[in-house]
C-alpha cells in the first residue's frame, strides 16, 4: 500500500538534515517514490554513515551547508525552488547539549529561524513540516501521553532548545503562514516523535549505536537508567507520518497546519533493559550488565509518552510496526553491516517496501 498515491513523483523536495540518520530515510524513500530530492546538510557526523553507505550524495542534489548560515539557506531554497520542505537538521543529543548549550541553541533555535525566513520567502513552498521532538514538553513525568495541546518546555539545554523551536514555529505560522488568512500560504506544521531507532544510527549517547559499537567489538552492552521508558519506534513510522503530513499539507492547509505527534502504539513504551535485552539477544554473543550512571550525570527524564490521537483521527495515519518489530528490523539491518553481507542500501530499501506493504 502507499498512502501517498503519486504526490511526491517528480515533485521537487527540500530535506535539511539529509545526512543524518533520519534523514538520510527519509531521502531515501522520497526518492523511491519518484521526487526530486535536494538536501541541505553538514558532511556526515559519523563514519561510518547511513549517508554514505546509501551514496546518496550521488544519488540527488546534494549541499552541503550550515543551517545557521542565512545566506547559504537562502541559496540552497533559490536552486531547489522546493515545493515541499522538511527541515530535520538539528542538534540532538541530549548529553551534548549539556557540553555545548550555545551550540545547540544556535543550531535548533537559529538554525530553525533561518529556514522559516527561506520558506516564507520562497514562492514554489506548498507545504513545509518542521520536525522537533517529543522532548519539546514540559516533562512532569506523567504515565500518560503528551497531547499536542500540552505546555512546552525542557529541563535540559537540548529539551529547552526544542520547545523554543516550537514557539518560534507558531509565531511563524500566525505571522505569515496563516493559511485560513490573507492571500495564498502553504501548508505548515510541526512534528513530534519519539524515540527513533532503525538501521545507520551511529550517533553517540544512543543506545542502540552504542549497543552496536560494543557487540561490534566484542565488549558487553553497559546501559544507565534501565527502569527509564521510552516511546521507542522504528525510524520509517515517523517518516510515514511526515510525508502523508506534507501530502494533506498541500491539499488542505487551514485543516492541516498545525503541531502533530507521531508516536508508537498506545502501552508499546519499553524499558530500556527490556529494549537493550532484546536487541542484544539477536546476537548470540552477545552480554548485557547495568553500569553506575555516576553522582554528576545529567539530568535524564524517567518517563515519556506520546497521545497520538489527534494524527491517527484527524490524518488517518497510525504506527504499523510494534516496539518488538522495530528492534527485530534494526538488529538485522546492524548484523547484515557486521557481517558483511548484502548490500545496505538494497536492505534498507526492502525493508521500505515491507513497511509499505504491512
Amino acid at each position: 500500500m502507499n498512502p501517498f498515491d503519486d504526490f511526491y513523483r517528480s515533485r521537487r523536495v527540500l530535506v535539511t538534515g539529509h545526512t543524518g540518520f533520519k534523514g538520510s530515510w527519509l531521502a531515501l524513500w522520497l526518492q523511491k517514490l519518484g521526487a526530486d530530492v535536494t538536501g541541505f546538510a553538514l558532511p556526515p557526523a559519523t563514519d561510518p554513515s547511513h549517508f554514505a553507505i546509501l551514496g546518496l550524495g550521488k544519488k540527488i542534489r546534494h549541499r552541503e551547508g550550515d543551517i545557521r548560515d542565512l545566506s547559504a539557506v537562502r541559496k540552497a531554497f533559490a536552486e531547489a525552488a522546493p515545493e515541499v520542505v522538511f527541515h530535520l537538521a538539528a542538534q540532538a543529543i541530549v548529553r551534548s547539549s549539556y557540553e555545548d548549550p550555545k551550540g545547540t541553541f544556535d543550531v535548533n533555535i537559529g538554525g530553525t529561524v533561518n529556514v522559516l525566513e527561506a520558506i516564507r520567502n520562497t514562492p514554489s513552498v506548498r507545504a513545509a513540516v518542521v520536525v522537533t521532538s517529543d522532548k519539546c514538553y514540559e516533562n512532569r513525568e506523567w504515565v500518560w501521553g503528551y497531547r499536542e495541546e500540552d505546555p512546552l518546555g525542557g529541563h535540559d539545554p537540548y529539551s529547552a532548545s526544542k520547545g523554543a523551536a516550537e514557539i518560534v514555529c507558531g509565531a511563524y505560522a500566525r505571522s505569515y503562514f496563516n493559511a485560513g488568512g490573507r492571500g495564498p500560504h502553504p501548508g505548515f506544521a510541526t512534528a513530534r516523535a519519539g524515540n527513533v531507532i532503525g538501521g545507520g544510527d551511529w550517533a553517540t549517547d544512543r543506545l542502540i549505536p552504542d549497543c552496536v559499537r560494543a557487540l561490534a567489538a566484542g565488549k558487553a552492552v553497559v546501559i544507565r537508567n534501565p527502569g527509564a521508558t521510552r516511546p521507542w519506534q522504528h525510524v520509517l513510522d515517523p517518516l510515514s507520518g511526515y510525508l502523508l503530513l506534507a501530502r494533506r499539507l498541500a491539499e488542505d492547509p487551514v485543516r492541516f497546519s498545525g503541531a502533530w505527534n507521531f508516536g508508537p502504539a498506545d502501552g508499546s513504551a519499553m524499558p530500556v533493559r527490556e529494549l537493550a535485552a532484546r536487541f542484544v539477544g539477536r546476537w548470540p554473543e552477545g552480554r548485557l550488565r547495568v553500569g553506575p550512571t555516576g553522582k554528576n550525570a545529567p539530568h535524564e527524564a524517567h518517563a515519556l509518552a506520546l497521545c497520538t490521537d489527534k494524527a491517527r483521527k484527524i490524518l488517518d495515519w497510525q504506527p504499523v510496526l510494534s516496539a518488538g518489530d522495530a528492534v527485530d528490523w534494526t538488529a538485522a539491518w546492524y548484523r547484515a553491516w557486521q557481517e558483511g553481507k548484502g548490500n545496505l542500501r538494497s536492505l534498507s530499501l526492502r525493508q521500505i517496501r515491507q513497511y509499505e506493504n504491512k
